[in-house]
């Protein structure tokens, strides 16, 4: 028995033809929409497994003892000795009073940069006045000194105003920030409008009320990014708290040196304390991190 032949499909035309053809592109359209999509999630995940994986390990070497550390390969499953390192890492270092004195410099220097560039970002972006360029311009060619420079001249400054091992020795100098400056001019420049602001001063508002019901409102998700940054930038100083204070006010970061000492360093300890001090930066992100996507949508969407 032979098969039969299917018999030949003539091709459609008249109207039915085009519409036919823009329903097979739409398809094909949303075809490769679809496997784009899974290539940029799988992008992404595989991304975040590589950005995470640090803080994993983290978690786990600071609950496993240091020699379950040391084998080769090592374990990549938490253990069971979590609670315990961290109990040593309290009676090695007074870490409670490091992470206190950490969120005190770190706060103050925060709403400090934050509040101090905005205003002289808003000044620069759309006051008017003698030698704005100028100041601008020696504003941020401070960026391209070392602060290991003025290490010297600051530490006779502290000890002249007899601020050594005091807190405001770390807050004050960290106030102002440069770069803080220049960003928030950046952003007031392009999400800003002149007409706002003329219209704020023909309504009567003073240059005050303007900078609180006008700016900052505008500015708010770039303060949150700039908050963040200062945030992280203060609580990860090391250089100049170790200068500055001693093991009596220490910050977190001087705090852990103290930490897995002897002859063998405890590893274990050390990544105990180090995830003790992640832990406030994770929440200062989780608080800020809605400011940010909520900055970054509203520049997405026009009108």
């Amino acid at each position: 028995m032979t098969a039969l032949a299917a018999p030949p499909q003539e091709p459609v035309s008249g109207p039915h033809a085009a519409s036919a053809r823009k329903a097979g592109r739409r398809r094909g359209r949303a075809a490769g929409t679809r496997r784009g999509g899974r290539l940029v999630y799988a992008v992404l995940t595989v991304a975040f497994l590589i950005s995470a994986f640090p803080f994993y390990w983290t978690i786990v070497a600071a609950s496993r003892s240091n020699a379950d550390l040391a084998r080769t390969p090592p374990s990549l499953l938490p253990g069971p000795n979590l609670m315990h390192n961290v109990q040593q890492v309290l009676e090695e270092a007074d870490i409670g009073k490091a992470l206190l004195n950490s969120l005190i410099v770190s706060g103050s220097i925060t709403v400090g940069t934050v509040l101090c560039s905005t205003l002289a970002g808003f000044a620069f972006a759309k006051l008017r006045f003698r030698g704005r360029g100028l100041l601008l311009a020696v504003t941020v060619s401070t960026m391209m000194i070392p602060p290991q420079l003025a290490v010297i001249p600051l530490f006779m400054l502290i000890a002249k105003l007899q601020w050594v091992n005091q807190l405001q020795a770390v807050v004050l100098p960290g106030l102002v920030s440069a770069f803080g400056v220049f960003f928030m001019r950046q952003i007031l420049i392009q999400s800003l409008p002149d007409e706002l602001i003329e219209a704020a001063r023909i309504d009567g508002a003073s240059t005050a009320r303007i900078f609180w019901s006008v700016v900052v409102p505008i500015a708010r998700p770039g303060m949150a990014v700039l908050g963040l940054l200062t945030f992280m930038t203060a609580w990860n100083d090391f250089f100049w708290p170790v200068i500055a204070l001693t093991s009596q006010e220490p910050t977190v970061q001087v705090a852990l040196r103290q930490l897995g000492g002897g002859y063998v360093h405890d590893q274990s300890v050390i990544m105990a304390g180090t995830l003790l001090g992640t832990l406030p930066v994770l929440l200062v992100f989780g608080f800020l991190g809605r400011q940010i996507v909520g900055g970054i949508m509203q520049g997405a969407v026009k009108g």
